[in-house]
């Protein structure tokens, strides 16, 4: 009312005691609302005279008025501008590119999970009594740091993790080349940030994830989408594309989304340019765990000798993505310049669950976790295959399968997935469509399938429902 000019500036309002027993509420109540619209300016209250409105409400003075130059240049509003868009104009050009490149594909608008969304581990299956047992126990043992912690992590989980990348995934380092993060895209942001310059050229798979493209985009890097086939990243197209790259970012052990192993040929020759071009490399080793054809590959990182290699792992696929904790384990001349870098981010992840998650893995809970759901995602796996065999054949063709938590759906030549993705969300199937993880012009049509958080009875009624949307 007093913005609007109801009440005007010097009125005098009632007194608190009138107004409580005419509101029929507490006097109370009124005097806080009272005391606080004092303290934000709008009220003025006068010895033995009362409460008014204050001679010069607070929200005038924040309409500035316009400079003597006159007003700034900007595009025109057009009639159907949001609020929002009309802001826009105000953000730098990198802004606008970020603001429009760094987001997640297409998928459902609430947080319901629903087969087949990606990413996302057995959420059902996690050990949440042996977690809450762990901490509750660093509570009682008053093991829990209060005060600001270190940017590059608790040395008890940088020693876990360093003992368990070196003995799973064939690393080589030490804990002091371990930084905790929070999750796989801060550690990707960071090593953007760290290692390009505005304009310098860097390498993504193309089509590949959607994270490494914003962490690029939001360096001011030049993407240069590099082709992938059977055997990962096209090393030789990359050279002609991007000769003068100073980063390769690549998920060799299971590429995102096509599910394809980089060879051990293609291995070798990457690391080979990155020596001569002295250029980074940055592994994305996001859910290596879960291979079921053979055991899982060694990491790039483990064959790197020219201390290129930057080696990115997390939690979220392995424990629970709300855990917010990942790693990065970077080579000694980048490893400062990181640590650096998290500081000014956000200083350090949660000491307490970094805590717990130190313990889980040093007590052994983390390896027994991982075997258990190897199995578990296996048989999902599996009843994926089988329900896509019966019921869709012919009209979705399932890419490799050999590890992983997602495989690729190929539609038939000339398919648009991205309305096969929006028809599928009314039947409540979430399958992202392959065509956003294209920097280009996308040389398939496809749905990315996730099979890990759903068990096979979810998975068998998911693809009834799917056939019947393809089938119209």
């Amino acid at each position: 009312m007093m913005l609007d000019g109801r009440l005007p500036p010097g009125h005098r309002l009632p007194a608190t005691r009138l107004l409580a027993r005419d509101l029929g509420v507490s006097r109370n109540t009124v005097g806080g609302a009272f005391e606080q619209l004092r303290a934000e300016g709008y009220l003025e209250a006068r010895e033995r005279g009362g409460t008014f409105v204050a001679a010069r409400l607070p929200d005038g003075l924040l309409r500035a008025a316009p400079p003597a130059s006159g007003p700034p240049r900007r595009r025109p509003r057009r009639p159907t501008d949001s609020p929002a868009d009309a802001m826009t104009h105000r953000l730098s050009a990198r802004g606008r590119l970020v603001a429009t490149t760094a987001r997640a594909p297409l998928r459902a608008r609430d947080d319901r999970l629903r087969p087949f969304r990606a990413g996302v581990p057995a959420l059902d299956l996690f050990p949440r009594r042996i977690w809450a047992r762990l901490l509750a126990r660093r509570w009682r043992r008053d093991a829990v740091p209060l005060a600001y912690g270190h940017a590059e992590g608790e040395a008890a989980l940088r020693t876990a993790v360093a003992e368990y990348v070196r003995a799973a995934r064939g690393a080589h380092c030490t804990e002091e080349q371990v930084l905790i993060v929070s999750g796989s895209q801060q550690a990707l942001d960071l090593v953007a940030r760290a290692a390009l310059d505005p304009g310098d050229a860097a390498w993504m798979e193309e089509p590949g994830y959607w994270g490494v493209r914003a962490a690029l985009t939001a360096a001011g890097a030049r993407l240069v989408p590099v082709p992938v086939d059977n055997d990962g990243l096209d090393v030789s197209a990359g050279r002609r594309l991007g000769p003068g790259a100073r980063v390769a970012c690549v998920a060799p052990s299971h590429q995102m989304p096509l599910g394809v192993t980089m060879s051990a040929a293609r291995r070798l020759e990457l690391l080979g340019w990155a020596r001569q071009a002295g250029a980074w490399v940055v592994e994305d080793d996001y859910d290596s765990e879960y291979r079921y054809a053979s055991r899982p590959l060694a990491c790039l990182q483990g064959l790197d000798d020219a201390g290129c290699v930057v080696y990115v792992g997390t939690f979220s696929k392995t424990i629970f993505p709300a855990l917010r904790l990942g790693y990065l384990i970077a080579p000694p001349a980048m490893i400062d310049a990181l640590q650096a870098a998290r500081a000014a981010a956000d200083r350090h992840s949660p000491a307490l669950e970094q805590g717990v998650l130190a313990d889980f893995i040093g007590e052994g809970h983390y390896v027994r976790h991982l075997r258990r759901m190897r199995a578990v995602y296996e048989e999902r796996r599996d009843a994926l295959r089988d329900a896509v065999a019966r019921r869709l054949d012919g009209r979705l063709t399932l890419g490799s399968m050999d590890a992983g938590m997602h495989t690729v759906g190929w539609l038939p030549p000339g398919s648009d997935d991205r309305r096969a993705s929006e028809s599928l969300l009314t039947a409540d199937v979430d399958a992202v469509p392959l065509s956003r993880y294209w920097t280009g012009p996308p040389s398939g049509s496809g749905l990315v399938l996730g099979y890990a958080a759903y068990s096979p009875e979810a998975i068998r009624a998911a693809v009834d429902r799917m056939a019947r949307v393809l089938e119209r």
